[in-house]
């Protein structure tokens, strides 16, 4: 799969783990920094992730700062991005197949590698259940239409 990749200064080591993990498993990555942990602005990053999966440039897109809601917030501000926030399992499992989130952000603060490698996981494997959630998700993109 082709993936975006990015992160803050706080979530630089984190970033750098996964991305060999990634890259380990096949995917092919797009990496926008950071590449250290001196400090950046996080929105910088997420637009560069965002603007990459909104154009099918990347299939997915992954951020990682201390809280991951950051990123989420300025990746959402991209048309064509649902960005979500990884917090459990079930719930990023919810963001793919209901919501079709096609960008994930985690907070490197608040999970540990191994945490982090699972909601990854999940969110990279697990499709979009369309039907009635395709309807939800099409009312989505006219309001990023209507400019609201």
């Amino acid at each position: 799969m082709r993936i975006a990749i990015a992160a803050d200064h706080a979530g630089f080591a984190l970033k750098e783990r996964l991305r060999q993990k990634l890259a380990q498993s096949g995917h092919q990555l797009t990496d926008h920094g950071t590449t250290s942990e001196e400090a950046v602005d996080y929105p910088d990053y997420a637009a560069a992730v965002a603007r990459d999966v909104a154009k099918g440039m990347s299939e997915r897109g992954l951020l990682i700062c201390g809280s991951g809601a950051g990123m989420v917030i300025a990746a959402n501000k991209i048309p064509g991005v649902r960005a979500a926030l990884a917090t459990n399992p079930e719930e990023v499992r919810l963001t793919r197949a209901h919501n079709d989130a096609n960008v994930l952000s985690v907070g490197s603060r608040f999970m540990s590698e191994e945490e982090a490698v699972k909601l990854i996981d999940i969110f990279l494997n697990t499709g979009f259940d369309g039907g009635r959630h395709a309807r939800r998700v099409e009312k989505i993109h006219q309001l990023e239409l209507e400019g609201c």
